[in-house]
Protein backbone atom coordinates (compact mmCIF):
# COMPACT_ATOMS: atom_id res chain seq x y z
CA UNK A 1 0.00 0.00 0.00
CA UNK A 2 3.00 2.64 1.04
CA UNK A 3 4.26 1.58 -2.98
CA UNK A 4 0.82 2.61 -4.10
CA UNK A 5 0.58 5.78 -1.98
CA UNK A 6 3.92 7.14 -3.35
CA UNK A 7 2.74 6.66 -6.72
CA UNK A 8 -0.85 8.02 -6.44
CA UNK A 9 1.12 11.44 -4.61
CA UNK A 10 3.52 11.35 -7.62
CA UNK A 11 0.61 11.31 -10.08
CA UNK A 12 -0.94 13.64 -8.48
CA UNK A 13 1.65 16.31 -8.39
CA UNK A 14 0.04 19.46 -10.50
CA UNK A 15 2.99 19.52 -13.29
CA UNK A 16 2.30 15.99 -14.19
CA UNK A 17 -1.55 15.97 -13.39
CA UNK A 18 -2.64 18.61 -15.14
CA UNK A 19 -1.61 17.74 -18.51
CA UNK A 20 -2.14 14.14 -18.05
CA UNK A 21 -5.47 14.71 -17.20
CA UNK A 22 -6.33 17.75 -20.23
CA UNK A 23 -5.18 14.55 -22.52
CA UNK A 24 -7.55 11.97 -21.47
CA UNK A 25 -10.31 14.17 -20.87
CA UNK A 26 -9.46 15.56 -24.60
CA UNK A 27 -9.48 11.69 -25.59
CA UNK A 28 -12.44 10.62 -23.73
CA UNK A 29 -14.26 13.34 -25.30
CA UNK A 30 -13.57 11.20 -29.04
CA UNK A 31 -13.83 7.97 -27.75
CA UNK A 32 -17.86 6.95 -27.76
CA UNK A 33 -17.71 3.92 -25.31
CA UNK A 34 -16.82 5.67 -22.51
CA UNK A 35 -19.88 7.52 -22.67
CA UNK A 36 -21.61 4.17 -22.51
CA UNK A 37 -22.99 2.57 -19.51
CA UNK A 38 -20.62 -0.22 -19.79
CA UNK A 39 -18.01 2.30 -18.47
CA UNK A 40 -19.93 4.97 -16.70
CA UNK A 41 -20.88 2.04 -14.15
CA UNK A 42 -17.67 0.38 -13.84
CA UNK A 43 -16.33 3.76 -13.65
CA UNK A 44 -18.69 4.91 -10.51
CA UNK A 45 -18.16 1.94 -8.94
CA UNK A 46 -14.28 2.22 -9.33
CA UNK A 47 -14.08 5.62 -7.93
CA UNK A 48 -16.41 4.91 -4.88
CA UNK A 49 -14.20 1.72 -3.75
CA UNK A 50 -11.29 3.95 -4.41
CA UNK A 51 -12.52 6.91 -2.31
CA UNK A 52 -13.40 3.59 0.22
CA UNK A 53 -10.06 2.53 0.61
CA UNK A 54 -8.30 5.78 0.51
CA UNK A 55 -10.61 6.63 3.31
CA UNK A 56 -8.39 4.40 5.84
CA UNK A 57 -5.30 6.47 5.08
CA UNK A 58 -5.22 9.04 7.90
CA UNK A 59 -3.88 11.75 6.48
CA UNK A 60 -6.90 11.74 3.44
CA UNK A 61 -9.30 11.60 5.54
CA UNK A 62 -8.44 14.65 7.63
CA UNK A 63 -8.23 16.77 4.48
CA UNK A 64 -12.01 15.34 3.32
CA UNK A 65 -13.51 15.05 6.28
CA UNK A 66 -13.23 18.97 6.84
CA UNK A 67 -16.61 20.53 7.30
CA UNK A 68 -15.75 22.75 4.26
CA UNK A 69 -14.03 20.30 2.15
CA UNK A 70 -17.10 17.90 1.75
CA UNK A 71 -19.07 19.93 -0.01
CA UNK A 72 -15.53 19.52 -2.79
CA UNK A 73 -16.05 16.08 -2.83
CA UNK A 74 -19.64 16.05 -3.50
CA UNK A 75 -19.20 18.30 -6.28
CA UNK A 76 -16.14 16.05 -7.63
CA UNK A 77 -18.63 13.53 -8.33
CA UNK A 78 -21.92 15.35 -9.02
CA UNK A 79 -19.55 17.22 -12.03
CA UNK A 80 -17.92 13.71 -13.38
CA UNK A 81 -21.75 11.93 -13.12
CA UNK A 82 -23.34 14.58 -15.48
CA UNK A 83 -20.54 15.51 -17.76
CA UNK A 84 -20.68 11.92 -18.28
CA UNK A 85 -24.30 11.80 -18.90
CA UNK A 86 -24.93 14.81 -20.96
CA UNK A 87 -22.11 13.46 -22.93
CA UNK A 88 -24.01 9.74 -23.13
CA UNK A 89 -26.71 11.72 -24.16
CA UNK A 90 -25.33 13.32 -26.79
CA UNK A 91 -23.80 10.39 -28.36
CA UNK A 92 -26.80 8.43 -28.36
CA UNK A 93 -28.65 11.51 -30.49
CA UNK A 94 -25.94 11.69 -32.85
CA UNK A 95 -26.25 8.15 -33.69
CA UNK A 96 -30.06 8.67 -33.66
CA UNK A 97 -29.98 11.78 -36.32
CA UNK A 98 -27.34 9.37 -37.98
CA UNK A 99 -29.96 6.90 -38.56
CA UNK A 100 -32.63 9.65 -39.53
CA UNK A 101 -34.45 8.97 -36.63
CA UNK A 102 -34.04 12.57 -35.12
CA UNK A 103 -33.24 13.37 -31.11
CA UNK A 104 -34.79 11.59 -28.77
CA UNK A 105 -36.45 14.62 -27.17
CA UNK A 106 -38.29 15.46 -30.51
CA UNK A 107 -39.52 11.95 -29.85
CA UNK A 108 -40.70 11.97 -26.31
CA UNK A 109 -41.79 14.95 -25.72
CA UNK A 110 -44.20 15.91 -28.33
CA UNK A 111 -46.85 17.14 -25.82
CA UNK A 112 -47.08 20.22 -23.52
CA UNK A 113 -47.46 20.29 -20.06
CA UNK A 114 -48.65 22.93 -18.16
CA UNK A 115 -46.34 25.03 -15.45
CA UNK A 116 -49.32 24.96 -12.99
CA UNK A 117 -49.71 22.19 -11.81
CA UNK A 118 -46.82 19.98 -13.24
CA UNK A 119 -43.82 22.14 -12.53
CA UNK A 120 -44.92 24.06 -9.85
CA UNK A 121 -45.46 20.20 -8.07
CA UNK A 122 -42.20 19.22 -9.28
CA UNK A 123 -39.99 22.52 -7.94
CA UNK A 124 -42.15 22.61 -4.41
CA UNK A 125 -40.87 18.46 -4.03
CA UNK A 126 -37.39 19.74 -4.72
CA UNK A 127 -37.16 22.63 -2.62
CA UNK A 128 -38.59 20.08 0.45
CA UNK A 129 -35.92 17.65 -0.22
CA UNK A 130 -33.73 20.11 -0.69
CA UNK A 131 -34.54 21.85 2.98
CA UNK A 132 -34.68 18.50 4.78
CA UNK A 133 -31.53 17.51 3.61
CA UNK A 134 -29.53 21.04 4.75
CA UNK A 135 -31.25 20.63 7.79
CA UNK A 136 -29.47 17.44 8.16
CA UNK A 137 -26.59 18.20 6.88
CA UNK A 138 -26.40 21.50 9.43
CA UNK A 139 -26.98 19.06 12.27
CA UNK A 140 -24.56 16.22 11.39
CA UNK A 141 -22.06 18.21 9.97
CA UNK A 142 -20.55 20.60 12.46
CA UNK A 143 -19.83 23.82 10.58
CA UNK A 144 -16.41 24.99 10.25
CA UNK A 145 -16.52 28.33 11.93
CA UNK A 146 -12.97 28.87 13.69
CA UNK A 147 -12.11 31.62 16.25
CA UNK A 148 -12.92 35.26 15.41
CA UNK A 149 -10.25 36.93 12.96
CA UNK A 150 -6.51 37.76 14.98
CA UNK A 151 -3.91 39.29 12.94
CA UNK A 152 -1.15 37.44 15.43
CA UNK A 153 -2.20 34.00 14.44
CA UNK A 154 -3.89 33.40 10.54
CA UNK A 155 -4.11 30.17 9.50
CA UNK A 156 -1.67 27.84 7.35
CA UNK A 157 -2.73 27.84 4.76
CA UNK A 158 -5.12 30.63 4.24
CA UNK A 159 -7.63 30.00 1.84
CA UNK A 160 -10.39 31.52 -0.34
CA UNK A 161 -14.05 29.71 -0.27
CA UNK A 162 -14.31 26.83 -1.96
CA UNK A 163 -15.76 28.80 -5.16
CA UNK A 164 -12.99 30.78 -5.17
CA UNK A 165 -10.30 28.55 -5.31
CA UNK A 166 -9.49 28.47 -8.61
CA UNK A 167 -9.36 32.48 -8.29
CA UNK A 168 -6.60 32.03 -5.22
CA UNK A 169 -4.46 29.28 -7.71
CA UNK A 170 -4.63 31.61 -10.51
CA UNK A 171 -2.82 34.85 -8.76
CA UNK A 172 0.15 31.87 -7.91
CA UNK A 173 1.18 32.86 -11.80
CA UNK A 174 -0.39 36.15 -12.51
CA UNK A 175 -0.23 39.76 -10.91
CA UNK A 176 -3.83 40.27 -9.19
CA UNK A 177 -4.66 43.11 -11.50
CA UNK A 178 -4.49 39.88 -14.24
CA UNK A 179 -6.03 37.39 -11.84
CA UNK A 180 -8.47 39.23 -9.90
CA UNK A 181 -9.35 41.48 -12.56
CA UNK A 182 -8.05 41.36 -16.43
CA UNK A 183 -9.36 36.85 -16.55
CA UNK A 184 -12.44 37.29 -14.47
CA UNK A 185 -13.87 40.30 -17.05
CA UNK A 186 -12.45 37.98 -19.95
CA UNK A 187 -14.63 35.14 -18.80
CA UNK A 188 -17.65 37.58 -18.04
CA UNK A 189 -17.12 38.69 -21.49
CA UNK A 190 -16.47 36.00 -23.30
CA UNK A 191 -19.17 33.96 -22.11
CA UNK A 192 -21.74 37.23 -22.87
CA UNK A 193 -20.25 36.87 -26.27
CA UNK A 194 -20.64 33.82 -26.76
CA UNK A 195 -24.01 33.83 -28.67
CA UNK A 196 -22.98 36.31 -30.98
CA UNK A 197 -19.63 34.30 -31.97
CA UNK A 198 -21.72 30.85 -32.54
CA UNK A 199 -24.83 31.27 -34.26
CA UNK A 200 -24.39 27.73 -35.09
CA UNK A 201 -28.38 26.93 -34.93
CA UNK A 202 -27.54 22.81 -34.34
CA UNK A 203 -28.14 21.75 -30.84
CA UNK A 204 -30.96 23.65 -29.73
CA UNK A 205 -33.45 21.97 -27.40
CA UNK A 206 -31.27 18.96 -27.71
CA UNK A 207 -28.37 17.04 -26.42
CA UNK A 208 -25.49 16.49 -29.06
CA UNK A 209 -21.98 16.38 -29.40
CA UNK A 210 -21.26 15.91 -33.31
CA UNK A 211 -23.43 18.95 -34.36
CA UNK A 212 -21.70 21.08 -31.64
CA UNK A 213 -17.55 19.03 -31.08
CA UNK A 214 -15.81 22.45 -30.96
CA UNK A 215 -18.28 24.68 -28.50
CA UNK A 216 -18.77 21.62 -25.88
CA UNK A 217 -14.83 20.66 -26.16
CA UNK A 218 -13.75 24.32 -25.27
CA UNK A 219 -16.40 25.21 -22.83
CA UNK A 220 -15.63 21.58 -21.03
CA UNK A 221 -12.12 22.21 -21.03
CA UNK A 222 -13.09 26.26 -19.56
CA UNK A 223 -15.25 24.62 -16.90
CA UNK A 224 -13.52 21.17 -16.15
CA UNK A 225 -10.06 21.56 -16.72
CA UNK A 226 -9.34 24.89 -15.75
CA UNK A 227 -11.89 25.52 -13.44
CA UNK A 228 -12.78 22.30 -11.18
CA UNK A 229 -9.78 20.92 -11.27
CA UNK A 230 -7.92 24.24 -9.55
CA UNK A 231 -10.81 23.70 -7.35
CA UNK A 232 -9.55 20.18 -6.50
CA UNK A 233 -6.05 21.27 -6.45
CA UNK A 234 -6.51 24.21 -4.32
CA UNK A 235 -8.80 21.94 -2.12
CA UNK A 236 -6.92 18.78 -1.43
CA UNK A 237 -3.43 19.37 -2.96
CA UNK A 238 -2.06 22.63 -1.27
CA UNK A 239 -1.24 23.36 1.86
CA UNK A 240 0.48 24.79 4.83
CA UNK A 241 2.49 27.92 2.99
CA UNK A 242 1.13 27.14 -0.08
CA UNK A 243 3.19 23.92 -0.93
CA UNK A 244 1.92 21.03 -2.70
CA UNK A 245 1.14 18.03 -0.68
CA UNK A 246 0.18 14.53 -2.45
CA UNK A 247 -3.81 13.06 -0.78
CA UNK A 248 -1.98 10.61 1.62
CA UNK A 249 1.38 12.98 2.53
CA UNK A 250 1.09 14.79 6.27
CA UNK A 251 0.63 18.50 5.67
CA UNK A 252 3.55 19.34 7.74
CA UNK A 253 4.09 22.78 8.32
CA UNK A 254 8.11 22.68 8.31
CA UNK A 255 8.00 21.26 4.57
CA UNK A 256 10.17 24.30 2.80
CA UNK A 257 10.33 23.85 -1.08
CA UNK A 258 13.82 25.63 -1.91
CA UNK A 259 12.16 27.40 -5.17
CA UNK A 260 14.00 30.15 -7.21
CA UNK A 261 11.05 31.66 -9.54
CA UNK A 262 13.16 33.62 -12.55
CA UNK A 263 11.87 36.22 -14.66
CA UNK A 264 12.36 35.43 -18.65
CA UNK A 265 14.78 38.51 -18.63
CA UNK A 266 17.06 36.86 -16.13
CA UNK A 267 17.08 33.47 -17.91
CA UNK A 268 17.97 35.61 -21.23
CA UNK A 269 20.09 37.85 -19.55
CA UNK A 270 22.02 36.35 -17.03
CA UNK A 271 21.79 32.69 -17.32
CA UNK A 272 22.04 32.24 -21.11
CA UNK A 273 23.57 35.39 -22.31
CA UNK A 274 25.83 35.84 -18.73
CA UNK A 275 25.38 39.51 -19.00
CA UNK A 276 23.42 41.50 -15.99
CA UNK A 277 20.33 43.21 -16.21
CA UNK A 278 19.86 46.36 -18.76
CA UNK A 279 19.05 48.99 -16.28
CA UNK A 280 16.10 50.50 -18.78
CA UNK A 281 12.89 48.52 -18.47
CA UNK A 282 12.61 48.36 -22.09
CA UNK A 283 15.42 47.25 -23.24
CA UNK A 284 15.31 44.23 -20.16
CA UNK A 285 11.78 43.23 -20.81
CA UNK A 286 11.58 43.54 -24.64
CA UNK A 287 11.66 40.00 -25.39
CA UNK A 288 9.37 39.33 -23.25
CA UNK A 289 6.88 41.96 -25.16
CA UNK A 290 7.88 40.21 -28.57
CA UNK A 291 6.98 36.64 -26.82
CA UNK A 292 3.69 38.32 -26.04
CA UNK A 293 3.31 39.92 -29.41
CA UNK A 294 4.39 36.81 -31.11
CA UNK A 295 1.04 34.86 -29.50
CA UNK A 296 -1.22 36.40 -29.97
CA UNK A 297 -0.28 37.58 -33.81
CA UNK A 298 1.45 34.25 -34.80
CA UNK A 299 -1.65 31.35 -33.80
CA UNK A 300 -4.82 33.60 -35.30
CA UNK A 301 -3.38 33.45 -39.44
CA UNK A 302 -1.99 29.70 -38.92
CA UNK A 303 -5.09 28.53 -37.28
CA UNK A 304 -6.74 29.64 -39.55
CA UNK A 305 -5.18 28.43 -42.66
CA UNK A 306 -4.91 24.68 -40.26
CA UNK A 307 -7.04 23.69 -37.96
CA UNK A 308 -9.95 26.25 -37.79
CA UNK A 309 -9.64 27.03 -41.79
CA UNK A 310 -13.55 26.00 -41.29
CA UNK A 311 -14.30 28.15 -38.76
CA UNK A 312 -12.77 31.08 -40.75
CA UNK A 313 -15.10 30.57 -43.28
CA UNK A 314 -18.25 30.58 -41.66
CA UNK A 315 -16.95 33.14 -38.95
CA UNK A 316 -15.59 35.62 -41.31
CA UNK A 317 -12.66 37.69 -39.70
CA UNK A 318 -14.13 39.89 -37.40
CA UNK A 319 -16.27 37.11 -35.49
CA UNK A 320 -13.02 34.96 -35.78
CA UNK A 321 -10.66 37.48 -34.09
CA UNK A 322 -12.55 37.67 -31.01
CA UNK A 323 -12.93 34.10 -30.64
CA UNK A 324 -9.55 33.07 -31.10
CA UNK A 325 -8.20 35.71 -28.53
CA UNK A 326 -10.58 34.33 -26.08
CA UNK A 327 -9.10 30.92 -27.20
CA UNK A 328 -6.00 31.99 -26.66
CA UNK A 329 -6.55 34.07 -23.21
CA UNK A 330 -7.47 30.74 -22.09
CA UNK A 331 -4.81 28.46 -23.14
CA UNK A 332 -2.16 30.90 -21.75
CA UNK A 333 -3.19 29.87 -17.69
CA UNK A 334 -2.13 26.45 -18.48
CA UNK A 335 0.87 27.26 -20.25
CA UNK A 336 2.04 29.65 -17.73
CA UNK A 337 1.19 27.46 -15.02
CA UNK A 338 2.99 24.11 -16.65
CA UNK A 339 6.43 27.33 -16.81
CA UNK A 340 6.01 27.80 -13.19
CA UNK A 341 6.16 23.92 -12.21
CA UNK A 342 8.80 23.19 -14.99
CA UNK A 343 10.64 26.03 -14.81
CA UNK A 344 10.27 28.20 -12.25
CA UNK A 345 9.62 30.54 -14.64
CA UNK A 346 7.88 33.83 -12.74
CA UNK A 347 6.85 36.49 -15.23
CA UNK A 348 7.39 36.70 -19.00
CA UNK A 349 7.13 40.42 -18.56
CA UNK A 350 8.44 41.72 -15.03
CA UNK A 351 8.08 45.93 -14.75
CA UNK A 352 8.47 46.58 -10.99
CA UNK A 353 8.87 50.15 -11.57
CA UNK A 354 5.21 50.17 -13.08
CA UNK A 355 3.48 47.71 -11.39
CA UNK A 356 3.07 45.72 -14.59
CA UNK A 357 3.80 41.77 -14.98
CA UNK A 358 2.58 39.46 -17.08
Amino acid sequence: MDVLKGFVNWLLTPEYFLPLFAILFFLALRTRWVWTVRFGLPALIASIVFFIVSFQDENFRIIVTKGDNIPIVMLLFLVGFFVWYSLKQGYDNDERIARGEGPVEKAEFKEKVLTWPHLVYTELICLTLATVFLILWSVLIKAPIEEPANPAKTPNPSKAPWYFLGLQEMLVYYDPWIAGVVLPTLVIVGLMAIPYIDRNPKGLGYYTFRERRFAITVFLFGFVVLWVVLIMIGTFLRGPNWNFFGPYEFWDVHKLEALVNVNLSEYIYVQWLGTGLPSLWLTREIWGFLLVILYFLVPPPVLAQTVFKEFYKTMGFARYSVMIFFFLCMVALPIKMLLRWLFNLKYIVAIPEYFFNI
